[in-house]
């Protein structure tokens, strides 16, 4: 079985994200959307409802399965049989650190990183980008999928 992780904070997923996720799920037998656990990093959401919500918009998708982790991704690789990390880029900057880490992952334990260019309309999306714009009240509802975009208005409203 292949099996490839894509991780991330997903704080919220954004429709580039599940752009990745479907994508990946074409080419692996298996793909595991991890939500990478930072502590020192407060999210608008948390873990486990970030970990909800990715389940809830891959759920159409029978080979991905959703997951956390706090610590090195290649630990996780190591410790869940993964060949393989996917990350999504959009931009040269992207790249640049993206390979960086790759090469690290790649030498510490063998694991591969594939990196997939985003689709040209998600290409300047990002999770704080949204946050931002949908805090200030704009409009960013073509940009998640709709039960992402419900809760992000929720607690955006909660949080005043």
């Amino acid at each position: 079985m292949t099996r490839a992780v894509c991780p991330g904070s997903y704080d919220p997923p954004t429709n580039g994200h599940l752009d990745v996720f479907e994508r990946a799920a074409g080419l692996f037998d298996e793909v595991v959307v991890a939500v990478m656990i930072n502590k020192n990093k407060q999210g608008l959401f948390t873990v486990d409802e970030r970990m909800a919500l990715l389940g809830e918009v891959t759920a159409h998708l029978d080979n991905v399965r959703v997951d956390s982790w706090h610590g090195l991704l290649v630990d996780y690789c190591a410790a869940h049989d993964v060949q393989a990390i996917v990350k999504g880029v959009r931009v040269a900057g992207d790249f640049d650190y993206e390979l960086q880490m790759a090469q690290m992952n790649k030498g510490l334990t063998g694991v591969e990183t594939l990196f997939m260019p985003t689709s040209p309309v998600n290409s300047f999306l990002s999770s704080s980008l949204v946050k931002e714009v949908a805090a200030h009240g704009g409009d960013v509802a073509h940009l998640l999928p709709e039960l992402v975009h419900k809760r992000l208005l929720k607690r955006l409203a909660e949080n005043g």
